[in-house]
């Protein structure tokens, strides 16, 4: 990265600004998808199984669909339309979110799935503002610490709604995002006046375009070995890491924790935090590889730490809040990078011309339909396991079996790093 003096105080105000409006764009996007799950809907059973597991798994679903449809859809999304994209989705799920409380149970479900689809590809649209920048890092970790906080935050307002106004827990979600639609829309406009990214951001991460289908699947085959260890170590990470924000609830409540709207909030702030110092920092360093390198080894202590706390936690040597918290900052450390940083510096080293929303999908997508399948596993399989005893089982064989892909990965692209000469790429042009 250039000395920071290259960087006019006029940027950095533009930088900033883009931070927060992307911050609270999918902070806002949050409150129509996550308040649901602070609920736990006890008195309802649809075939002997508790309602709120039906209400995820459509959800999941319809969000998982969204995944494999935004592979194109973000890919190859045309920079003019994206502000209005952005609110005409999150109004589809809010809407779904009305029909939810009209309908009873157990036909509402429907609008569950309904309400996952059209929220799962705001975050492509959102970081296509950001990427391709030499301050991508510091704007990639703001908006990643908008969705470990407003997971977290999101359901504290909705247990407040709850526990507060008296709202049933089927009005809740609908309420919860109608506190959130007006800043929606002055911080989407606001997302939507950030510049593009202009000449030395080209020249130091490469040039951002549509991609057609013939690139994408050109950029697959291109670095297809790597690919597939790292989106299979995605795929476990946002396996454990749904589950975890998914069924918070339940672990808490397991946990001791049931009464308070807050811990909802407060466990998540560290995790915020850690990462948004972390990856922040990645924008001061220069070489792409070295900083694709990094991302790597912070995924591989994320795992490490969410290792170690969950074993203290079952020697009684960490409390329950503690744990949960580690756990947090560990799982964020390596789901996190997956979501920028990690495709954005890979795009970089490689000077290879597309956009990071892309291959973030195509990991998403796997992600996704993997945590369908856990979710299918736990509840319908005569497991008879605590949330909170499942969670743990699932930390510690995850993160062995990540620490392994991703030293892989690793060595693959450092290999790859070494052999390789960009002027083959028949899409460079730097414009």
């Amino acid at each position: 990265m250039p000395p920071l003096h290259l960087f006019r105080k006029k940027e950095w105000k533009t930088t900033l600004l883009a931070a927060l409006s992307a911050f609270c764009v999918y902070t806002c996007m949050y409150a129509f998808r996550k308040p649901f799950t602070a609920a736990d809907f006890k008195e309802q059973e649809l075939w002997g199984v508790d309602y709120k597991i039906w209400l995820v798994i459509a959800q999941t679903i319809g969000y998982t669909a969204s995944k494999f449809f935004g592979i194109s859809f973000i890919g190859a999304m045309n920079n003019e339309k994206r502000a209005p994209a952005i609110l005409k989705l999150i109004a589809i799920g809010w809407i779904a979110l009305l029909f939810f409380a009209l309908f009873p149970a157990p036909y509402n479900i429907i609008f569950l799935l309904i309400n996952g689809f059209p929220l799962g590809v705001i975050y492509g649209l959102v970081f296509s503002y950001l990427e391709g920048r030499r301050t991508t890092e510091f704007l990639g970790a703001v908006l990643s610490a908008s969705f470990i906080f407003a997971s977290g935050f999101t359901q504290s307002v909705g247990k407040f709604v709850m526990l507060q106004w008296q709202v049933s827990e089927w009005w809740m979600p609908w309420i919860t995002g109608l506190l959130f639609f007006p800043p929606l829309v002055l911080f989407t406009w606001l997302l939507d006046k950030t510049p593009a990214p202009d000449k030395k951001d080209i020249i130091l991460r490469t040039q951002r375009e549509p991609m057609s289908k013939k690139r994408r699947k050109d950029f697959i085959k291109t670095f297809f070995p790597g690919l597939v260890l790292l989106i299979a170590a995605y795929v476990m990470l946002t396996v454990i890491r749904d589950y975890r924000s998914n069924f918070a609830s339940n672990m808490w409540s397991e946990l001791g924790y049931s009464k308070n709207a807050a811990v909802f909030t407060q466990s998540e702030l560290p995790a915020s935090l850690v990462v948004l110092i972390l990856m922040g920092l990645l924008v001061l360093v220069k070489k792409n590889i070295h900083a694709l390198l990094i991302n790597h080894i912070v995924i591989i202590a994320g795992f490490f730490i969410a290792i170690i706390s969950s074993l203290l936690f079952m020697e009684d040597n960490l409390s329950p809040f503690w744990w949960m918290t580690l756990t947090g900052v560990g799982l964020y450390m390596g789901y996190v990078p997956f979501n920028c940083m990690l495709f954005e510096r890979l795009i970089a080293s490689f000077r290879y011309v597309s956009n990071a929303g892309f291959i973030i999908y195509v990991a998403d997508s796997f992600g996704y339909l993997g945590s369908n399948g856990i979710l299918l596993v736990k509840n319908f399989s005569s497991l008879d396991i605590s949330w909170t005893t499942f969670f743990i089982k699932m930390v510690l064989i995850v993160s062995v079996a990540g620490i392994i892909l991703v030293a892989l990965s690793a060595a693959y692209f450092q290999k790859k790093y070494n052999q390789y000469s960009p002027p083959v790429n028949p899409y460079l042009n730097y414009g």
